[in-house]
C-alpha cells in the first residue's frame, strides 16, 4: 500500500504577512489589490475568511464583505522565498516530493524505514508521526502551521488535509474511506469543477454518496471521465506522483482599472506582457511551440485562443507578433476588456538560435481588433 501525505500551508500568503508583521495578526488580512481598484483577492487570513472572503473574488467584492480588512499587495518573490525553505526541511524527511505550488505537495512515505517495518494494516498509522514532526518544525523554524493529510492515495491525502483546516492533521485508513466520503459534495473530488458540478447536479447527484449509490453509468453524464469519477467516490485513485519539475508554462496578466478597447493601450500591454515572457525563457534556456491569448469581458466571460508553430520561439519581438495574430484572428476585441494575458507553452531547452515565425504568419493582422 502507498502512503500518501498532502502538506497544506494555512492561508499561506497572510500568514506569511502577519508573522512578519506581528502587528497584524489576530486581523483580517486580505492579500490582493486595494478595494477601490480592479484585480482579485490572492488570499486571505482566516480572520477575513470568517467574513466570507475568499481567493480569485474581485477586491471589490471582498471590501464590501469585510470593511475593516487591512489589504496588502503580494510579495511573490518573498512567497517563493519561503516556500524554498519550507520544502527544504520536508525533503530533509526523505520523502519523494511533488509540489503542486509554493504552498502544497504530495510526499510519498512508503519507503521510508518505519513505514516498511510496519504491518500493512499499520502502515498510515506509522507515517503520523512523520506528519507531526513536519508540521512542529515547519511552525518552530518557519513561525506558519501547516495541515498534513494521510492516507493511501493522493484524492484521499488532499481530501485529509482540508478537513480539520488550520493546523489539522487527519488521516482516512482504507477501512473507513468510502463513509468518510459520503457526504462531501461532489465538488469535493479531483476533476470536479463549474460545470461537472452543475451536470450532476441536474441529474440529482448533490454528494459524493449519491454518486456512489448511483445505479447507471455516469458515461451518460460525463462521457470518459464518469468511470474515473465513479473511482474517485468510493475513495480509488491511482494517479502517480508527478515528479517534473520541469516550467510547463509561462504566461502573465493584466486586469485594467476600466474596461477597454483603446488598440495602443493593448499594443503596449502585450509588448510589456511579450517582454515579461521573453525575459523568463531566456533565463531558463527555453523556447516555446505555443502561444496563447486571453481576454475577459465586464461579464467576467474568458476567452482563449492559441496557435502552435514548428521552431521555437524566444524574442519578445516574435511572441507579441503572434499574439496580435490571435487577437485579429478571431477578432477579440469586439467589446471593451477587463482583462488581456498573453503566455507560452510547449517549452523545450534550447539548442542554439531557433527560427522565427512562419513566413505565412508575418503578413497578417498584427494589431489587435483589426479585422
Amino acid at each position: 500500500m502507498r502512503v500518501i501525505l498532502h502538506l497544506d500551508m494555512d492561508a499561506f500568503y497572510a500568514s506569511v504577512e502577519q508573522r512578519d508583521r506581528p502587528e497584524l495578526r489576530g486581523l483580517p488580512v486580505i492579500v490582493g489589490s486595494p478595494p477601490d481598484r480592479r484585480g482579485v483577492v490572492c488570499a486571505a487570513s482566516y480572520e477575513a475568511r470568517k467574513y466570507g472572503v475568499r481567493s480569485a473574488m474581485p477586491s471589490r467584492t471582498a471590501g464590501r464583505l469585510c470593511p475593516q480588512g487591512i489589504f496588502l499587495s503580494p510579495r511573490m518573490d518573498r512567497y517563493r522565498e519561503e516556500s524554498r525553505e519550507i520544502f527544504q526541511l520536508v525533503a530533509a524527511a526523505g520523502v519523494v516530493i511533488e509540489q503542486v505550488s509554493v504552498d502544497e505537495a504530495y510526499l510519498d512515505a512508503s519507503n521510508l524505514p518505519e513505514i516498511l517495518a510496519s504491518a500493512e494494516a499499520e502502515q498510515l498509522v506509522a507515517a503520523k508521526p512523520l506528519a507531526e514532526r513536519l508540521k512542529r518544525e515547519i511552525r518552530i523554524r518557519r513561525g506558519l502551521t501547516a495541515s498534513v493529510g494521510i492516507a493511501s492515495n493522493k484524492l484521499l491525502a488532499k481530501l485529509a488535509s482540508d478537513h480539520q483546516k488550520p493546523d489539522g492533521l487527519t488521516m482516512i485508513p482504507e477501512a473507513t474511506k468510502v463513509g468518510f466520503l459520503r457526504p462531501l459534495p461532489c465538488r469535493a473530488l479531483h476533476g470536479v469543477g463549474r460545470v461537472t458540478g452543475e451536470v450532476l447536479v441536474k441529474a440529482g447527484l448533490n454528494t459524493i454518496g449519491d454518486i456512489q449509490d448511483y445505479p447507471g453509468d455516469l458515461r451518460a453524464l460525463l462521457g470518459s471521465f464518469g468511470p474515473v469519477l465513479k473511482r474517485f467516490a468510493i475513495g480509488e485513485d491511482d494517479r502517480p506522483l508527478d515528479l517534473d519539475s520541469t516550467v510547463k508554462s509561462i504566461s502573465s496578466e493584466n486586469t485594467f482599472l476600466e474596461d477597454t478597447s483603446d488598440r495602443p493601450r493593448l499594443r503596449a500591454c502585450l509588448r510589456e506582457q511579450a517582454d515579461e515572457i521573453a525575459t523568463k525563457l531566456l533565463r531558463n534556456r527555453l523556447g516555446a511551440r505555443t502561444v496563447q491569448v486571453k481576454v475577459r469581458y465586464a461579464d467576467f466571460r474568458t476567452l482563449t485562443r492559441q496557435f502552435s508553430v514548428e521552431d521555437p520561439l524566444v524574442e519578445s519581438r516574435e511572441i507579441y507578433r503572434l499574439g496580435c495574430w490571435l487577437l485579429g484572428r478571431d477578432q477579440l476585441v469586439r467589446r471593451p476588456l477587463r482583462l488581456i494575458g498573453l503566455g507560452v507553452s510547449g517549452l523545450a531547452p534550447l539548442e542554439g538560435r531557433q527560427l522565427t515565425l512562419p513566413l505565412n504568419l508575418t503578413m497578417t493582422r498584427q494589431v489587435p481588433g483589426q479585422s
